[in-house]
């Protein structure tokens, strides 16, 4: 019996409100489902809105506060750096070793090389031996550049000092080149080898 009563005022006021529905104007319907969808909107809104003004208070703190002190970086020493200078050189007794690695990248390029000049040398005030290569070569122009890329590029120690190219006819297919490297190398007797840790060789 208590379910009847319950059920009676809901379905009184459902026939009110089913009344007032045909006898209100079309445009008062309108403005009362705009009104009561604009509530929910604001209701769904409203969590995402106090988040959203969380995120900006958020953000203005970040923006006032001071921004970390950058760290110093550590200075090097002169004999820090020289230490890296000289651990960075190559090791004097793998200078065959480095003409083996020339000729191989000679022979990946599909370049010939031909007899080349080999002089040794050593700088008493560097404290280090040079050894300095004449190639002449033979192919492409852009297999003579990559020749010379690929080779400082495997050997560190080296530098490209010197380029030239010949051609002897507009029509010739390849062109003859001539570079000249340097590999820097370091004195085993004067302890350079091994002045760095972890150096490159």
């Amino acid at each position: 019996m208590g379910r009847a009563l319950k059920a009676l005022p809901i379905a009184s006021l459902a026939l009110r409100l089913r009344l007032a529905a045909r006898t209100a104007s079309p445009l008062l319907l309108a403005l009362v489902v705009l009104g009561a969808s604009g509530g929910a909107a604001l209701a769904w809104l409203a969590p995402a809105r106090a988040e959203l003004e969380a995120e900006r208070e958020l953000a203005r703190r970040a923006a006032a506060s001071p921004p970390p002190a950058p760290r110093a970086a550590p200075v090097e020493t002169a004999d820090a750096n020289l230490a890296l200078f000289y651990a960075s050189l190559g090791d004097q007794r793998g200078a065959e070793r480095q003409l083996k690695t020339l000729f191989g990248i000679a022979a990946k390029t599909g370049l010939t090389l031909r007899q080349g000049e080999y002089k040794a040398g050593y700088d008493r005030n560097g404290k280090l031996h040079t050894y300095q290569i004449n190639l002449p070569v033979q192919g492409g122009y852009g297999q003579v550049w990559q020749f010379a890329l690929l080779a400082l590029r495997a050997i560190p120690f080296a530098s490209l000092d010197d380029i030239s190219f010949k051609r002897d006819s507009i029509g010739q297919a390849g062109i003859e080149a001539r570079l000249r490297l340097t590999l820097y190398l370091a004195d085993p007797a004067s302890g350079t080898l091994a002045a760095a840790p972890g150096a490159p060789r």
